[in-house]
């Protein structure tokens, strides 16, 4: 007899599905990664992602009810089992952003990003005195230090602490090149409670207009032009138009982006594009 084909997410094969009338409730609807997220019918969604590095989605989201009105999902409960960490939540309504745009008016989405931007206004009034996440740990964002994934950062109190970390990445690149690139950072104080992933999926929507911001599990105190810069970072056509349209609506920080983009280029050195070919001219 062949062997069966048999689902690795649910363990469900053909035959067990014909041996009985059950039709799960419990789907599995994003996946990437080694990570899912399962709806379990219309109220609960289930994250399943492993334990390391660790996340912050459980405590960042009890920080933000009790010190913010965003529209955040409700946490059921959360736990660690076996090196994975599971995260129960009550489900938005609605449907994520990059499945809602096609069909959206220009309208809607510029009503989204204000109302997107509005949240952030929040958090923008959310300060540390270091770079660390709600609960004084270190951050995980392989977006701000290009050095790997799930790797600890910080805490930093100063702008030179965070120039050190930042420094792992250019090992490599001439110091002219460093040196002038130190010299344009700017000052990062102060350090503002930052979301950092603003991306299309993690936005939900219903009948254009915002109905929840969902992935925290990264979130904490960054440099405050953090949020607008890693609201530049994008990949597909209509996350980057989403993008464009809600930085009309932020505190602009065109300097600091610039800064950030040379600094990631030179950090994918000896990789040379035109970027880095005009920061690696020697000095005068």
């Amino acid at each position: 007899m062949a062997s069966e084909n048999v689902c690795s997410a649910c363990s469900w094969s053909p035959s067990r599905q014909d041996g009985c009338r059950y039709h799960s409730q419990i789907k599995l609807f994003y996946g990437v990664s080694d990570r899912g997220v399962w709806s379990v019918g219309s109220k609960l969604v289930i994250k399943d992602r492993p334990a390391r590095p660790p996340n912050s989605e459980a405590v960042n989201i009890a920080f933000l009810q009790a010190h913010t009105t965003l529209p955040i999902a409700p946490i059921v409960t959360s736990w660690d089992e076996d090196g994975r960490s599971f995260f129960v939540s009550k489900r938005i309504p609605g449907k994520p952003l990059n499945e809602a745009w096609a069909s959206m008016t220009a309208e809607d989405k510029h009503r989204v990003a204000k109302q997107t931007s509005a949240c952030l206004d929040q958090l923008r009034l959310l300060h540390s005195l270091r770079v660390q996440t709600v609960d004084g740990k270190p951050v995980f964002s392989a977006f701000l230090f290009p050095v790997g994934y799930g790797i600890p950062h910080g805490p930093f109190s100063s702008d030179q602490e965070l120039w050190e970390e930042f420094a792992k990445a250019l090992q490599h690149v001439p110091e002219h090149a460093t040196k002038r690139l130190r010299e344009r950072m700017p000052t990062s104080t102060p350090y503002t409670f930052t979301h950092g992933d603003l991306t299309n999926v993690n936005i939900m929507v219903q009948d254009g207009h915002l109905t929840g911001i969902l992935d925290w599990e990264s979130a904490g105190y960054y440099p405050t032009w953090w949020e607008f810069v890693s609201a530049g970072i994008s990949g597909e056509e209509d996350d980057r138009e989403w993008k464009t349209i809600l930085h009309e609506y932020m505190p602009a920080y065109h300097n600091e982006r610039e800064f950030f983009r040379d600094y990631y280029a030179l950090s994918r050195y000896p990789v040379v594009n035109e970027r880095v070919e005009r920061l690696l001219q020697p000095p005068c």
